[in-house]
């Protein structure tokens, strides 16, 4: 597709592609709707080995540089140790010997779900709720917790970056529907309703293999082209989710918007957007096997009125 990327494009985007009302006025779930029962027993009988790839990122890496928001890193704190045990700290009062620990981290401060409630257009978030109903006390509408039973499913590994030919697409490439459509076909992998997309750009890796993560968190980086919101609504699929930090490509293909793929996906289709996703061994192994598609299950936090919630997804095969 041929977009010149701006607010006209994205208002008529937002217009053309929106699922407001599609499931209901008291809708909170969006794309996810499209998962039946029937899918997740499907999605059960791909699992054939019992191979099991865990796609959260290890919480120790300081992936935040401060480029968006105000996201700093996960602080993991130790409230008791071993130290203190043997020390004979913790026999009295408490009369067991135990370790014990806290972490403090914003709720998309590494590999993470977006709810409905992360992006507004304009005055509205997904199915016409009002922004204002995300205030000091949390989302009253399109919580993360709607999410809590429901992100399971069929996942599908679209490898780009492999299918290219290369460990790792450049900053600023932008996937097309195109790159997405081949890359489907050269995998002899089909992307039915109701699935869950995961892209492979290879950035994380990158960052992972030099020890640097720069401005991986909000700078440039391969992502998503603003003419695959179309390719998603068109596909019907629950998820998209990436290796990046935000899924778009950046630069964003315009200077009128930040993040305008984002103003369309999540408050107008109702995506439910995966972001950070660790993929080097569900790659590798799809590589060798041939087979790109397997059980997936990522279910958030339960934090009612949440807007994002950190998951270690699991993709079985």
């Amino acid at each position: 597709m041929d977009i010149k990327v701006g607010k006209d494009a994205i208002y008529q985007a937002a217009k053309e592609l929106s699922n407001w009302g599609r499931w209901g006025p008291d809708d909170q779930l969006g794309t996810l709707n499209f998962v039946t029962p029937e899918d997740v027993v499907n999605a059960a009988s791909l699992i054939k080995r019992g191979a099991v790839f865990a796609l959260g990122l290890s919480l120790k890496e300081r992936i935040q540089s401060g480029l968006f928001g105000g996201r700093w890193n996960p602080i993991h704190t130790m409230l008791a140790t071993g130290t203190d045990a043997v020390a004979g700290n913790q026999d009295e009062p408490v009369g067991v010997r135990y370790g014990d620990d806290a972490i403090n981290m914003p709720m998309q401060g590494s590999t993470q779900w977006d709810a409905l409630a992360h992006i507004f257009l304009d005055d509205k978030m997904y199915n016409g709720y009002p922004a204002s109903l995300v205030d000091s006390n949390g989302a009253a509408k399109n919580g993360i917790e709607n999410y809590r039973d429901k992100a399971v499913g069929r996942g599908v590994l679209l490898d780009v970056a492999r299918f290219k030919g290369v460990d790792w697409l450049e900053d600023g490439y932008g996937i097309s529907n195109d790159d997405l459509d081949q890359t489907a076909k050269a995998q002899g992998v089909e992307i039915r309703r109701g699935d869950f997309v995961i892209v492979r750009t290879g950035q994380q890796e990158r960052c992972l293999q030099q020890g640097e993560w720069g401005t991986y968190a909000g700078g440039d980086a391969p992502g998503l082209k603003f003419e695959t919101a179309y390719w998603i609504h068109g596909q019907e699929i629950a998820a998209i989710c990436a290796d990046t930090w935000g899924c778009e490509v950046r630069p964003n293909e315009t200077d009128e918007a930040n993040q305008p793929w984002h103003w369309v996906v999540i408050p107008a289709i109702g995506i439910a957007m995966g972001e950070i996703f660790y993929l080097k061994e569900l790659a590798a192994d799809c590589a060798e096997d041939g087979v790109y598609e397997f059980f997936f299950s990522a279910p958030p936090l339960h934090m009612p009125g949440a807007c994002g919630s950190p998951i270690n997804p699991q993709a079985i095969k």
